[in-house]
């Protein structure tokens, strides 16, 4: 038969969301046939994954891997945590993550084409998982930090295999010092991000959005105190670095020692190290956060079964 369009590939793919090789293949086998191609995928049970796409998948697992001065963390979703435990699910999420890291991709649509050991995409292979396990399955987001001197250090916390988990942190040193010593750095504070949660690295990078909607809620409560302007201005004052204290990293307290802030810690690591330490970025992703979960009523589902079946 005459060579297959992209078109045509494109629109097999849409209707059965399987991967380009498998569209291909079907379309080779059935001359072309759009819709011979779809009941051939779907008696290969390729042609699954389309009919899971609208599930909620808030599950799964976060990835964190890093080498010397790059690491990547990488957050892929399934329905259900069953699925977060199989093994070909928690294979293909670490391969993605590896697949990220080795190309320094932080664009989740870069990484759906990139290429495994195997020779198929991320898409292709996930695609392949979710007709294979019956479930819906996503990947969400990824990013990559890297610094030109120092490490990047990685942490998992509540790993179910070895860099596999429900939160991923990475933190990136800038420093020419000792680069054990940093690691270790490195790991305590990604150990502290993973527990205390900042939102920013400095206040400067905070959604200013963000810190003028908390101002305003904060001179509207102290208003109300009744107390004079001046009194009231240093009020918001203490309170706002109270804000900042909570949400930006270089300004918490470490959970190491509950008493030195972080910025502090950073400053005394430069003897420990032997040269100058700049803590330059960090990333931290928490499983599923964000996602609106479906919330299932299990007695209103028993009863409207049982409204069915009478």
């Amino acid at each position: 038969m005459a060579e297959l369009s992209a078109a045509l590939v494109k629109d097999l793919r849409e209707k059965t969301g399987a991967g380009m090789l498998d569209c291909k293949k079907a379309l080779t086998e059935t001359n072309g046939d759009v819709e011979a191609a779809v009941d051939w995928l779907r008696k290969k049970g390729l042609a699954a994954a389309a009919k899971k796409a609208g599930r909620v998948a808030a599950e799964g697992l976060v990835a964190a891997t890093a080498k010397g001065n790059v690491g990547t963390v990488l957050e892929v979703n399934s329905e259900t945590d069953f699925v977060a435990r199989n093994d070909q699910f928690q294979a293909f999420t670490k391969a993605s993550a590896e697949a990220a890291l080795a190309a320094s991709l932080s664009d989740i649509e870069a990484l759906k084409g990139a290429a495994l050991a195997d020779g198929k995409t991320v898409t292709e292979t996930i695609t392949n998982l979710i007709a294979t396990i019956g479930e819906n399955m996503s990947l969400r987001r990824v990013k990559t930090l890297k610094v030109s001197q120092g490490i990047v250090a990685s942490y998992v916390h509540g790993a179910v295999s070895p860099g596999l988990g429900k939160i991923g942190v990475l933190v990136a040193l800038e420093s020419t010092g000792d680069a054990t010593k940093l690691a270790e750095l490195g790991k305590q504070l990604a150990m502290h991000i993973a527990a205390a949660k900042p939102e920013a690295l400095t206040t400067a990078d905070l959604d200013q959005t963000k810190v003028e909607r908390e101002r305003s809620v904060v001179e509207e409560q102290t208003k109300a105190s009744g107390k004079p302007a001046e009194i009231v201005a240093k009020m918001v004052e203490g309170r706002m670095r109270k804000y900042y204290e909570e949400v930006v990293l270089m300004e918490q307290t470490y959970i190491m020692d509950n008493q030195t802030k972080i910025s502090a810690v950073i400053e005394q690591a430069g003897k420990a190290v032997g040269a100058p330490v700049k803590l330059v970025a960090f990333e931290r992703f928490g499983l599923g956060e964000g996602i609106e979960k479906q919330q299932s009523d299990f007695a209103a589902e028993v009863a409207a079964q049982a409204k069915l079946a009478s």
